[in-house]
């Protein structure tokens, strides 16, 4: 069979045809979200990137879809596969980031930390509504001095007649300004514990942080507590120091993971259509070498990045997932996905830098993926202390 005839059947944005490695509902999750994407998120994508607003009318219509809390059970989740949360993830992204992000904290940091380690009268108040996006809610661990050490946080929470009385601050929180309730790490008896906080409690305030280059359309904040008071009952009892945050974040970062191939994709997808079109000395530019060579490039990272995100979910779902490989996928994942959206940007031209073209938004969004939720030098250093049994950090 020639080689143009056979080539001509493959999706150029799935290569190796991972598609077919789904089930029939995975598929059915995937299309959905991508139908959504398609129809409510990049008609007005745009214009939230460029006004730095969250598109907030939007969460009801996420909840409809069954996105938040997807992988729980009970409380009016979907109890769906990690395999189809990472189609959720990849499909959300590949509209923005800001979606993914909204989405990743709501249910793997908030509703994946109440199931794991809150009460029962915890996951009866809180799952629900975040479940249906009546209510939303942010995990509020960093520290504007702590960055990759959470274990130096500062944020105290001492006793005081039965109840706890936290003081301190967090920054970066995404849906910060915006959360009905807040999950707060902080010290508490030389423990590391954590707190629902909910919106209006005395002493709790969060601002929105403006005049971001990046993430531009996520409802980011700072979180100030000032002798805030709550009762016992919103304490987290399950919660066992620092590991059952970098458990929380492991979830998350398995999102992201899969997240980053989305904004990838979209990349490919816009220079495809671009250099199909765009001629230059009498000939497109998709009939150049160098262009074909730099989009071959890009298909080749992001499919590989396909295959690693779909193993780790079949991985995931069967019970079995170590934290480095966890971080393996975050940290090549999202590497390949800024690597493409710049190279992307570029083979647009001066065209690339405006907002008429998704790749300068994608590149400008990763720029923060890859630093939130552990650095590219953290993971690799997970990464290396799994090789040789010894820690850098």
């Amino acid at each position: 069979m020639p080689p143009d005839s056979f080539m001509s059947r493959l999706d150029p944005l799935d290569l190796y045809d991972v598609r077919a490695l789904l089930d029939d509902d995975e598929r059915l999750v995937k299309d959905n979200v991508a139908r959504f994407v398609d129809r409510e998120v990049l008609p007005i994508i745009d214009d939230c990137f460029a006004a730095e607003r969250f598109p907030i009318e939007l969460v009801p219509r996420l909840a409809e879809l069954g996105v938040f809390g997807a992988t729980l059970a009970g409380h009016g989740c979907a109890a769906l596969s990690y395999t189809s949360y990472g189609l959720i993830c990849e499909e959300l992204e590949r509209g923005d980031s800001s979606l993914r992000s909204c989405v990743s904290v709501q249910s793997s940091l908030v509703m994946g930390c109440i199931d794991a380690f809150g009460s029962d009268e915890q996951k009866a108040r809180w799952l629900p509504p975040l479940a249906r996006g009546t209510a939303l809610g942010c995990f509020a661990l960093t520290e504007a001095h702590g960055g990759s050490d959470p274990g130096r946080m500062r944020t105290q929470a001492h006793r005081r007649d039965g109840d706890w009385v936290l003081n301190g601050g967090k920054l970066w929180i995404t849906n910060g300004a915006l959360a009905d309730v807040a999950v707060v790490w902080a010290v508490a008896d030389e423990r590391i514990a954590a707190f629902l906080v909910e919106r209006g409690m005395p002493g709790f305030e969060a601002r929105a942080i403006r005049d971001k280059f990046s993430l531009r359309a996520s409802s980011t904040a700072e979180l100030s507590l000032s002798d805030v008071r709550v009762p016992e009952s919103s304490r987290l009892p399950g919660v066992e120091g620092l590991k059952s945050a970098l458990t929380c974040l492991d979830h998350a970062r398995f999102g992201i993971a899969w997240g980053a191939i989305g904004a990838a994709r979209a990349c490919l997808a816009a220079v495809l259509a671009h250099t199909a079109e765009r001629e230059v000395f009498g000939r497109t530019l998709a009939r150049t070498q160098l262009i074909q060579s730099r989009l071959a490039d890009a298909a080749r990272r992001i499919t590989a990045a396909q295959l690693l995100a779909w193993r780790l979910a079949r991985l995931k779902d069967a019970g079995g997932v170590a934290g480095a490989q966890v971080s393996l996928a975050k940290w090549n994942n999202v590497r390949m996905a800024l690597d493409v959206a710049r190279d992307c940007r570029d083979m647009l031209g001066a065209a690339g830098i405006t907002l008429a073209h998704s790749p300068i938004r994608h590149m400008l969004n990763l720029e923060s993926v890859i630093t939130y939720e552990g650095t590219e030098t953290i993971h690799r250093l997970v990464v290396g202390r799994e090789l040789t049994g010894e820690s850098a950090f």
